[in-house]
């Protein structure tokens, strides 16, 4: 009886603090894409593609963007809110994609670093197709 009363003991213990550790993913800011990817289609190798991707805090705390990476040269940031953005607040990242000296099918990830609680929220894609450069006749 003496083993099953520490059991039971351990058992509700362990139980609450594995519960104290878990955080609420609705506390904190987080960061919400009305679209987080943006296809442009078909463009020429030279041509620039540029698209604001708009998102949302829709937290209980205010988003902090603290810088906003991406994979290649080719694909720069803009701009960003430098500011916090305040719970149920919106903001605007603008990423610029450069085809010169590409060919064919791109997918280009931009990762935001944030405060957000929400991970999963933390990259747009760009993707397209780069056609060959049209020749002008002579």
């Amino acid at each position: 009886m003496k083993t099953i009363s520490i059991f039971l003991v351990m058992l509700v213990v362990g139980s609450s603090w594995s519960f104290a550790q878990t955080q609420d993913p609705a506390e904190g800011p987080l960061l919400s894409w009305d679209k987080s990817n943006y296809d442009f289609g078909d463009i020429r190798q030279g041509e620039k593609v540029e698209y604001t991707f708009k998102f949302h805090n829709t937290g209980d705390q205010p988003l902090m963007i603290t810088n906003v990476t991406t994979q290649c040269g080719c694909t720069a940031p803009k701009g960003w809110p430098r500011d916090p953005i305040q719970p149920g607040s919106r903001g605007e990242i603008t990423l610029v994609f450069d085809s010169t000296g590409k060919f064919g099918r791109v997918n280009k990830v931009a990762t935001v670093m944030s405060n957000a609680v929400n991970k999963d929220g933390a990259q747009v894609l760009l993707s397209g197709n780069i056609l060959e450069k049209k020749l002008s006749n002579p």
